[in-house]
């Protein structure tokens, strides 16, 4: 379907791949993963054609349609949330306009040759009409709004009255209502609640016919869809048949099997070299020594590709809490409407968090979990009922808005340094190591990071601090695999007690011991772990 055959690409003195290749076929699921920089989106640009590859081919039918999600959405203004659906399928919206108006013209008289020509373009039309799903296109544009998350309501709403996260929705539904042949995602489960997630799982397995190809830091997302990871590194792109678990496995007894190659080469290039240098004065010699000089131009050498070390940062023990680190009793809040009408978030709310527990707080979209959170933390009132947190416990709260707090001008270093102050130089380069930070990365000025590059270093400044309570609203947004993984560990490992709201459900199974849910206004408790959760709620298939 999409042939990248020996391509080259190059970004200034860069080179992301060289002699390249890679295949999309008919109906194949593929994830496409590598460190930031690698050039993933770069793959997807070229297969779009809005990059050229500075050497090799890229054969693709041009009756090949592509869907492609970006991040970047472009300006949204003018049409209702489902005209900004369907504009993305102008072409199919043409086709059916042809099609009205050449059956019309085909009930009037006209000679054999015209009827026979309009015939054959009329089948044409309907043939490309039919591919592209036309018949049905206002019924998929609804129901994949309705799987995203915007219902009946809002279908007539205007769409610059959307918040960023649900324009990105909107944006992801004109992708998917096109019914491309190629479909490319590029984190498609940025700004998506669990139930929008499993909804787009399922229509992705047992709706939409065509290959996919996509990025995703939702581990599980990416284990339940794809057959074949694509990884892009180290100037290649390399294949693995399987999902992203299979891929980790297959990777790392592909890496030794290098380092043990690579080993052996070098045990046999040094006795060869050896040999040179022993014999090549000698004229007795000189045959072998051009021979076994020759022999060595030629051999190809391993090269091990460079690996970003993990560094292991062993955090401080958090000073020890009373038994109860937070209880709350009647919890409500109710926030003023726009239009002047009072909004309840929740009422009635109590539990009791103990010193250790891990809990996550669930519920669809709009529940109330981050007003649940910032009540917890105090960072806003509740309109009625307690908040009243143990004897001897430190809160530490992390929301998306705390990266807004951070001093632009100042360096990864000098922030974290100003939470650990007596620290030494090398305990706070292991920390910022520890959340990626490694070598000179330490001294990139705030105003020049990335989202996720800004949540590490809120992430690294909590757990630096003796806190024993952490309440984290969203910690995995902005985050990549690695970056979760590297977090994920940190908290199993955190004596202390937390708290969170994640839409990533690799992260909850692997880390929560209870789970809170606001349902309908009120909390139900679980006394278990995720899996005990979805069980007991019925949510098996989440």
């Amino acid at each position: 379907m999409i042939h990248l055959t020996n391509v080259t690409r190059q970004h200034g003195t860069h080179i992301l791949f060289q002699n390249a290749s890679v295949q999309i076929t008919s109906g194949s699921r593929s994830g496409l993963v590598g460190p930031n920089g690698a050039g993933k989106s770069t793959i997807f640009r070229l297969i779009t054609g809005e990059e050229s590859p500075d050497s090799g081919e890229i054969s693709c039918s041009k009756k090949t349609v592509i869907g492609y999600f970006s991040q970047d959405v472009g300006e949204m203004a003018g049409r209702s949330a489902l005209a900004e659906v369907m504009s993305a399928s102008a072409r199919t919206m043409h086709l059916g306009d042809e099609i009205k108006v050449m059956e019309v013209a085909m009930c009037e008289p006209m000679a054999d040759a015209a009827l026979a020509e309009l015939l054959e373009k009329y089948g044409d039309a309907q043939e490309e009409f039919e591919h592209r799903g036309g018949y049905d296109l206002e019924h998929r544009a609804q129901a994949v709004l309705t799987g995203l998350g915007i219902g009946p309501e809002d279908y007539v709403r205007p769409v610059e009255s959307f918040s960023g996260g649900w324009k990105m929705r909107i944006a992801l539904a004109k992708i998917l209502t096109i019914n491309p042949d190629v479909l490319l995602l590029d984190e498609p489960t940025n700004h998506l609640d669990v139930e929008s997630i499993v909804w787009l799982e399922n229509w992705l397995a047992t709706e939409f016919k065509g290959a996919v190809m996509m990025t995703s830091h939702d581990r599980e997302f990416m284990n339940r869809l794809v057959t074949r990871i694509v990884e892009v590194g180290a100037g290649t792109i390399t294949t693995y048949g399987g999902n992203y678990d299979f891929y980790l496995r297959e990777r790392e007894i592909r890496c030794d099997q290098l380092l043990a190659s690579h080993r052996r080469q070098q045990d046999m290039l040094a006795k060869e070299e050896d040999f040179i240098a022993r014999f090549a004065a000698r004229a007795s010699h000189a045959a072998q020594v051009q021979s076994r000089v020759k022999k060595l131009e030629k051999i190809e050498r391993i090269v091990i590709p460079a690996e970003q070390k993990v560094v292991k940062f062993e955090f401080t023990e958090p000073p020890r809490s009373g038994d109860d680190a937070a209880k709350v009793e009647n919890l409500a809040k109710i926030w003023p409407g726009v239009d002047g009408q009072e909004k309840s978030v929740f009422g009635g709310v109590s539990g009791l968090i103990r010193r250790g527990d891990k809990v996550a707080v669930v519920g669809v979209n709009g529940a109330g979990k981050s007003t649940f959170l910032k009540c917890l933390a105090g960072e806003t009132e509740p309109t009625s009922g307690s908040v009243t947190i143990g004897a001897n416990v430190n809160l530490g709260y992390f929301s998306q808005h705390s990266m807004d707090l951070l001093n632009p001008k100042q360096t990864v270093f000098e922030t974290v340094q100003n939470v650990m102050p007596m620290a030494s130089i090398g305990v706070i380069r292991n920390l910022c190591a520890a959340f990626l930070f490694q070598g000179d990365d330490v001294d990139k000025r705030i105003a020049n990071l990335s989202g996720g590059e800004k949540s590490r270093v809120v992430l690294a400044m909590l757990l630096a601090r003796p806190i024993n309570l952490l309440v984290l609203d969203e910690p995995t947004n902005h985050l990549d695999i690695q970056s979760r993984e590297v977090l994920l560990e940190a908290l199993q490992k955190f004596a202390g007690t937390v708290i969170l709201v994640s839409h990533d459900r690799h992260f909850l199974r692997s880390l929560v011991s209870r789970v809170f849910a606001i349902d309908h206004g009120e909390m139900i408790p679980y006394e278990g772990n995720y899996d005990y959760y979805l069980q007991k709620s019925g949510h098996e298939n989440y």
